[in-house]
């Protein structure tokens, strides 16, 4: 239940605390203005008549607070307070038109948001302290604040623009709120259009390897665009996980305890729902940052057209007036590479077509990158909606996945093809997995291991085809975070 502290005066509180009365969870205001307490009180709203200054006069618990006061001073003195007794809270401080530079800074240093009055600030700040928002944020607040040692933010294998915009976001996010942290990734960023992203962009993201990378050394770690460590990350399997931001759906029993847990797959992209933290936090990401949010908004939508939720065309639009439409025109046409090309090449002689399902191996793998465009490419063939394309390396056979329409669910299709013998995950029109090498039979002298590897992955994702769920089968998105 959300928990609602108002702090102030009149002019702009009695706003904020008529825009949230009705919301699900609990209001409590405190005020030295006599007739408005009583007014609150009229309208069964609790409410204290005293000195919002004096912490003794305040519930024993608040998620979200607004500091809503008419002098400069006053808000200050008022912030300084709130913070103290409630250092895990939200902290909404509304400025006066006319701010002292000096007390600005201070109640910046101590509020999480600082919102300048307007016609719409009440309906700023109700949707800000609402009961689902405002809760998710708090908790959010609540993880990051209180670390004293760095906050490692890692990302899936290889990252794509979603991730790697998401992970710079939530680096940005914990700096505000003063903790130091760093963006990581295991694997290599080889697609021409990713490495353009954080080359052009200048994005902070450091390349790391499983012998190299220690957990201990860190406050928490957090995961973005992904929900388990382990898998397609090079985390050990028992990292204890403290923030999973994702929009993939999941299927493991949730347990939050100990930890902070987000993934919304009604949303098109993790992207959004870094955005919507930033518009929470009363923060403008930089035109680099803006342009690689944007950039993983499409690139996960497909164009807006695959998996698109308003709230992606809401983001995207709130960023379209920040980013750098140059540099997203340079990233978005990259010369395509010759491995690309060569992959492109194999996935389309090396097909196999079963009604409207295609599955094509192109063999040992130069660049685990070019998978996904070449599933890209070969779902604008005719007459096909489901598309799997594979390779592999010394140790693992790689699988991308896209499908068109709502008559197969991608994600629980892979799942029951290949969860039983590697990792498998994603949407209903966008999913991967990873197969160790060692779980293919034995090869005999007369094959050849590109054709063990075909007829193994072709054959368990035909199968799957008939007897995978329907989109829409499962419910709330799921995972386990390890035990604290």
């Amino acid at each position: 239940m959300m928990r609602r502290l108002v702090l102030g005066d009149r002019a702009v509180g009695n706003a904020v605390a008529t825009a949230v009365a009705d919301s699900p969870g609990s209001l409590y205001v405190v005020t030295d203005d006599s007739g408005w307490s009583t007014t609150l009180r009229e309208a069964g709203i609790r409410a204290t008549e005293a000195d919002p200054t004096d912490p003794t006069a305040y519930p024993d618990a608040a998620d979200v607070i607004v500091v809503a006061a008419s002098d400069d001073a006053r808000g200050c003195a008022i912030a300084e307070q709130a913070r103290a007794a409630f250092p895990e809270a939200t902290l909404l401080a509304v400025c006066p038109a006319a701010t002292d530079p000096t007390q600005q800074d201070t109640i910046g240093t101590v509020a999480d948001t600082l919102i300048e009055p307007t016609a719409e600030v009440a309906a700023e700040l109700g949707s800000i302290a609402g009961a689902d928002r405002g809760g998710r944020m708090a908790r959010l607040l609540a993880t990051i604040r209180p670390l004293e040692e760095p906050l490692a933010v890692v990302t899936h294998d290889n990252p794509d623009p979603d991730a790697i915009a998401s992970a710079i976001a939530l680096t940005e996010i914990a700096d505000h709120l003063g903790v130091a942290s760093e963006a990581y990734y295991f694997g290599e960023i080889t697609h021409q259009e990713n490495r353009a992203l954080v080359n052009l962009l200048s994005l902070s993201l450091t390349a790391t390897t499983p012998e190299s990378f220690a957990v201990d050394e860190f406050g928490a770690i957090a995961l973005v665009d992904h929900a388990r460590p382990g898998v397609n990350d090079g985390l050990p399997p028992e990292t204890i996980v403290r923030l999973v931001i994702d929009h993939h759906p999941q299927r493991e029993p949730i347990d939050e305890r100990g930890g902070y847990l987000d993934i919304r797959p009604a949303m098109g992209s993790t992207s959004t729902i870094m955005v919507e933290y930033f518009q929470q936090l009363g923060l403008t990401p930089d035109e680099s940052l803006a342009t690689a949010l944007l950039y993983g908004i499409q690139t996960d939508t497909d164009g807006f057209t695959r998996g698109v939720a308003p709230a992606d065309f809401e983001a995207a639009a709130a960023l379209s007036e920040h980013a750098d439409e140059r540099a997203l025109t340079k990233i978005e046409s990259p010369t395509m590479s010759h491995t690309v090309a060569d992959t492109l090449a194999a996935a389309i002689a090396n097909r196999e077509v079963r009604d409207s399902a295609l599955a094509s191996c192109v063999g040992r793998l130069a660049e685990r990158d070019a998978l996904p465009q070449a599933a890209d490419k070969l779902l604008d063939m005719e007459g096909v909606g489901t598309v799997i394309v594979f390779g592999y390396d010394e140790e693992t056979i790689y699988v991308s996945g896209r499908s068109r329409g709502s008559s197969v669910d991608l994600g629980e299709t892979l799942r029951e093809a290949l969860g039983q013998v590697g990792s498998a995950g994603g949407h209903a029109t966008m999913a991967g997995a990873q197969v160790p090498m060692g779980m293919l039979d034995t090869v005999e002298e007369w094959e050849t291991l590109s054709i063990v590897v075909h007829d193994t992955i072709a054959d368990r994702f035909f199968n799957a085809l008939d007897t995978a769920p329907r989109p829409g089968k499962y419910g709330d998105p799921l995972v386990r975070f390890p035990p604290e």
